[in-house]
């Protein structure tokens, strides 16, 4: 549950925000933002994840400035860790209101990579997504304060 003054909570951003989603999967996109790619991007997604028969992989998605790091909720294990400044667009999609989705880059193939999330209600999507955009302030704060003494 999350407190109404929570988008002006910059202390548990700095240490990360956990949220446990379903890994739906990832594909490769085109461009590294818009709404219409994101939105063909979950649909592929969302469409190969309904005809694989296998359990989703449940994860614990933190979002700090540093960015997004990806921890397999059973076994603890690190399964990704994303820089902050590979990600170029995050969204919860329209129709798919649940439907948590990220854009970045792959460290190792430079390709632009779109990942979704399946979150158990709608306003945890949201949540996530409007943390995510928290992050990217923080992140440029700090950035600029760091610059600014140049």
């Amino acid at each position: 549950e999350l407190p109404e003054s929570w988008a002006d909570m910059q202390e548990p951003l700095l240490e990360g925000m956990c949220f446990t989603l379903k890994y739906l999967g990832m594909t490769l996109v085109e461009k590294p933002k818009g709404e219409d790619m994101a939105a063909a991007a979950i649909r592929r997604i969302v469409a190969t994840a309904r005809a694989g028969a296998r359990k989703f992989q449940k994860v614990i998605l933190t979002v700090s400035p540093r960015g997004i790091s990806l921890q397999d909720a059973d076994t603890k294990e690190m399964v990704e860790n994303i820089s902050i400044y590979r990600i170029s667009y995050c969204t919860t999609d329209k129709l798919q209101n649940k439907v948590f989705a990220y854009v970045a880059q792959s460290q190792e193939s430079g390709a632009l990579e779109c990942h979704a999330f399946l979150s158990p209600k709608k306003k945890i999507a949201q949540a996530v997504t409007l943390t995510v955009a928290q992050a990217f302030q923080v992140a440029l704060d700090l950035w600029e304060a760091a610059h600014a003494g140049r």
